[in-house]
C-alpha cells in the first residue's frame, strides 16, 4: 500500500477531483479509477440526486435488492424488499413467510407510535422552584403548541404529554424536560429536533420572565429510545403442524426444542445477543429497502431488550391447548415521508411495491419480517444435524 497523505478541502472538490485525488495512493491508478467510475448510473441527473443523499461521493455502493414474498400480516398479502448482505437471510424468511401463509399468517397483537424528546437542563434551585416553572411552560404549550407546528409545516404532530425527570442523584443540578410525541407518517429527526428547539426557547423565555438566570440548555434532541413506539406481533398454529416445516422433527420434537431454544435466550446473555442480532438481520434489511433509520432501530432494540438488568431475546414461544405459538416485542419508530424517499429510486419502488402503507403499516411489515427472520434462525440451530 502506498503512503497516505493529507488532503485538503477534499469536501470543495468535484466527484472526479476527489476521484482523482485518492488514485495517488493506489497502485494501478487507471484500473481503480474506471472501477468506481463503473459503479456510477450513466443518467447524470440519477447520480446527482442519489449524491445528495451524503457527502464527499465518488461512486455507488451496491447491495442485493431482494424480494421476500408472500407475508401474509392481518390478513393482507405482502411482497417484502429486503437490502441485505446477509447470506441466505432472504431464503430463510421466505420459507417462514410461506409457511405461516398456510396457518394463519402474522397477528398484530399490540401497537403503539409514540416518539420521546428531550430538553437536557442544569439548574441551580429548588427541585420545587423548577417544577413551578415547568407547570407554567405546559400551560403555555398548551396554547402555543399550533402556531409552532404551523411554522414547522409539521401537522401531523402531536403532544400527547410532557414530564419533569429530577436527574440530580446522578449528575449535580441535571434536569430533563421530556416529551411524548405522535409524527404521523414523518421520522425526520430534524423535524423532532427542530420541535424541540422551540420549546426550549419557550422554557427560557419563562424563566427570563421571573429574572431567573438558574435555568441553563444543554442540549434539545430526540431520543432513539422509544418504548412508547413499539409492535407485538405472533404467529400460532397446532404443535403437530411444525413437522411440516422441517421433515427432521415431528412436531412436538420441533415444538419442545424450539421452546427450549427461546428459554435460553431468556436467561442467556451470550444467546439472547446472538437471538436478537437475528431478529434485526430482517429488520435492518427492510429498513435499508424503505429508507429508514436501520441504525437507530438498533440502538433503541437493543436498550429496550436489557431487562432483569442484562439482555433477554425479545421473542419467545409457548405451548398451550397443542397449539405452539411465537411471538416478537419490539421498538420500532418509522416513517414513510422524507427526504430520501424522494432522492432514491428503489426507496420509492419499495413503497410502491408494499402499496404505500403508512407509517404503522410499515411497523408491522417490519416486525412480521423480524420474527420470521428468528423463526428461521432458531429453527436452523435446533435441526441441522450437528
Amino acid at each position: 500500500m502506498l503512503k497516505q497523505k493529507y488532503i485538503k478541502g477534499f469536501g470543495e472538490l468535484s466527484r472526479d477531483e476527489r476521484l482523482n485525488m485518492l488514485t495517488e495512493i493506489t497502485q494501478d491508478k487507471e484500473a481503480f479509477k474506471n472501477e468506481l467510475k463503473n459503479f456510477r448510473f450513466s443518467d447524470s441527473d440519477l447520480q446527482n440526486r442519489l449524491e445528495r443523499i451524503s457527502e464527499n461521493t465518488i461512486s455507488n455502493f451496491f447491495l442485493p435488492y431482494s424480494i421476500a414474498p408472500n407475508f401474509l400480516i392481518d390478513g393482507t398479502i405482502y411482497h417484502v424488499p429486503m437490502v441485505t448482505e446477509e447470506n441466505q437471510l432472504v431464503e430463510s424468511v421466505s420459507k417462514a413467510a410461506d409457511f405461516w401463509y398456510n396457518h394463519g399468517g402474522f397477528t398484530t397483537v399490540e401497537i403503539a407510535t409514540a416518539k420521546r424528546g428531550y430538553i437536557h437542563v442544569t439548574w441551580k434551585g429548588t427541585t420545587e422552584e423548577l417544577e413551578s416553572l415547568f407547570s407554567q411552560f405546559q400551560d403555555s404549550i398548551k396554547k402555543k403548541f399550533n402556531d409552532i407546528i404551523n411554522k414547522l409545516e409539521a401537522k401531523s404532530v402531536k403532544l400527547n404529554e410532557s414530564w419533569l425527570s429530577d436527574m440530580t442523584s446522578e449528575i449535580e443540578n441535571y434536569y430533563m424536560f421530556g416529551f411524548s410525541l405522535e409524527t404521523g407518517n414523518s421520522m425526520d429527526p430534524e423535524l423532532i429536533n427542530s420541535l424541540l428547539d422551540y420549546l426550549a426557547k419557550e422554557i427560557m423565555e419563562i424563566a427570563e420572565k421571573h429574572n431567573s438566570g438558574k435555568l441553563s440548555i444543554i442540549m434539545a434532541v430526540l431520543s432513539n429510545y422509544t418504548p412508547g413506539s413499539y409492535i407485538k406481533m405472533k404467529v400460532e398454529c397446532p404443535v403437530s403442524d411444525l413437522g411440516e416445516f422441517d421433515k427432521s422433527l415431528n412436531g412436538k420434537e420441533f415444538a419442545e426444542k424450539f421452546i427450549k431454544a427461546a428459554e435460553i435466550g431468556q436467561h442467556s446473555v451470550s444467546r439472547a445477543v446472538t437471538n436478537n442480532k437475528g431478529i434485526m438481520n430482517g429488520i435492518d434489511a427492510v429498513l435499508m429497502a424503505t429508507g429508514n433509520d436501520f441504525r437507530a432501530a438498533e440502538a433503541g432494540v437493543h436498550a429496550y431488550s436489557i431487562k432483569k438488568g442484562r439482555q433477554v431475546a425479545l421473542t419467545d414461544c409457548q405451548i398451550s391447548n397443542d397449539t405452539f405459538s411465537c411471538w416478537i416485542k419490539i421498538p420500532l419508530a418509522l416513517g414513510t415521508t422524507g427526504e430520501i424517499v424522494k432522492l432514491h429510486p428503489l426507496v420509492s419502488k419499495s413503497f410502491e411495491i408494499l402499496g404505500q402503507p403508512d407509517a404503522k403499516e410499515l411497523m408491522k411489515i417490519v416486525a412480521a419480517v423480524g420474527l420470521a427472520s428468528s423463526f428461521g434462525g432458531i429453527t436452523y440451530l435446533i435441526t441441522r444435524h450437528i
